[in-house]
């Protein structure tokens, strides 16, 4: 397990990842001598300042290491892929440097298969929100690529790229569908333009 604040992974996404602690290294070695290759990542409740974050959310996603270089440093870097979320039922005591956990998977089967298309997907008002969810936060796009690619990419890459909390991307997370997900994802642009707009008209 990889508690990391902020990372989202999905299932069918890419996450780039650098390890350079002693603990996380030692898992990633231990990860790799498995058939499965999989490492948990989960993001750790959000606590007041000062105080311990070792209490984890409840739901975290799987992704199996599909690549992975080794720095002059001692550093790695890893890609996953999203495999499947997971129910976290809880730690295991034991030896090793870094956590390890019981999770469950039975609610979350359908990750396993093929995504169902999101009929109400309405690409267009989707990419004019976006473009200007990007301005507002001074990213760059290739809104031509956009307009092309595949919904479950584009929602999914968007999610994990945007600059959301730590909380929001949660809420991504723990989207049941690809359709809710994407609905999420836009309420979510939608209210930072709310707020930006709120903002200006105060100044």
């Amino acid at each position: 397990m990889f508690p990391l604040s902020g990372a989202l992974l999905l299932p069918n996404a890419h996450l780039p990842l650098r390890i350079f602690e002693p603990r996380y290294i030692a898992m990633l070695e231990d990860v790799l001598k498995t058939p499965e290759r999989l490492i948990g990542m989960i993001q750790p409740l959000a606590t007041p300042e000062g105080k311990p974050d070792s209490e984890l959310h409840r739901i975290g996603c799987a992704g199996r290491v599909i690549s992975f270089n080794e720095a002059e440093d001692g550093s790695y870097r890893i890609m996953l892929l999203g495999v499947s979320r997971f129910r976290l039922l809880g730690q295991i005591e034991g030896f090793s440097p870094y956590l390890r956990a019981d999770v469950d998977w039975t609610s979350f089967t359908a990750d396993l298969g093929k995504t169902p298309p999101d009929e109400g997907f309405d690409r267009e008002a989707f990419l004019a929100t976006l473009e200007q969810y990007l301005s507002i936060n001074s990213l760059s796009s290739d809104m031509d690529t956009l307009r092309d690619a595949d919904e479950e990419l584009l929602v999914n890459s968007l999610a994990i790229l945007n600059p959301f909390a730590a909380e929001e991307k949660q809420a991504l997370l723990e989207a049941p569908t690809l359709a809710n997900r994407r609905e999420t994802l836009m309420m979510l642009m939608e209210f930072a333009l709310k707020d930006k707009a709120g903002k200006g008209s105060l100044q």
